[in-house]
């Protein structure tokens, strides 16, 4: 796909912080090499300092759409609008939002946005909080019925626009504190996707992310706690080429030990991958 490599030749750097310009040269040097397409942003949401690699570049969202999903519906419980009590297509609505975001269950996703109102609705909960350059176009199943053009800007978005998401999420005003718990601690629990940003990081770290895949694209988006407690929010997005997985794992290792200070000239080793689910 010559389009394709010609976007990978030159990976945009975005400005990021200048004690952690190695390791975005290091992320930088680790996509030119790899055939695909990635798009990759972090930033620690304590001191603001920030890395990206493409990071104002469109992606399909894949399942990482389901935070968005999540977001709304949490942001109406806390509203007193709806409850996870809530029978939605013969389930509560905990249980559909357990499914969507610990199992990437689509037909859950999609029961929640049908009762939400619709894409436009999650969309306008977006625009409303200034997320605007996140597009929810479709729900799920009518995405997997689209023909697949890996440059549809129709469900995208950037990896600097997911990380405002996920500061959202994090710290922002649209849940109130049990929400906000409720929700990392369903992303705590995601089990798919072992083999992307979770598999080279030290055993024991806490991860709380999403995935997403669809045909010629994976990513992963979410939080990473660090030693010392500080919290990093992260989003890889990549398409095309034939080591996705295993890019994202090594991007997220190198982020790890730039953030943490303990990046020592690193070089990428070869990655094996754990297994998983590809949701």
């Amino acid at each position: 796909m010559s389009w394709l490599l010609a976007i990978v030749a030159q990976p945009a750097a975005a400005a990021s912080s200048p004690d952690l310009m190695t390791v975005e040269r290091q992320l930088a040097e680790l996509v030119s090499t790899r055939s695909g397409d990635f798009g990759i942003a972090a930033v620690d949401l304590s001191s603001g300092r920030n890395v990206s690699i493409n990071g104002d570049r469109l992606f399909p969202m894949a399942s990482t759409v389901k935070l968005a999903v999540a977001g709304a519906y949490l942001n109406q419980v806390d509203a007193g609008r709806r409850s996870l009590s809530d029978r939605i297509s013969g389930r509560s609505a905990s249980q559909q939002i357990e499914l969507m975001l610990t199992r990437s269950d689509n037909a859950a996703t999609d029961a929640l946005i049908r009762n939400l109102g619709g894409p436009a609705t999650v969309q306008t909960w977006l625009n409303y909080n200034g997320l605007s350059g996140i597009r929810i176009d479709r729900t799920i199943s009518q995405l997997l019925r689209s023909p697949r053009d890996l440059l549809d800007r129709r469900d995208s978005s950037s990896p600097l626009s997911m990380l405002k998401l996920l500061r959202l999420i994090d710290h922002g005003p649209v849940l109130k504190p049990e929400s906000r718990r409720y929700l990392l601690d369903m992303m705590e629990r995601c089990i798919t996707g072992r083999n992307r940003m979770k598999a080279l990081l030290p055993a024991g770290t806490l991860v709380q992310h999403k995935t997403g895949t669809l045909n010629g694209l994976t990513g992963d988006v979410g939080f990473i706690t660090m030693p010392d407690g500080r919290r990093l929010a992260v989003a890889f997005f990549a398409r095309g080429g034939s080591d996705r997985p295993s890019t994202i794992a090594q991007a997220a290792r190198a982020i790890y030990d730039g953030f943490s200070g303990s990046w020592g000239g690193r070089m990428f080793t070869t990655y094996g991958g754990t297994g998983g689910s590809a949701n």
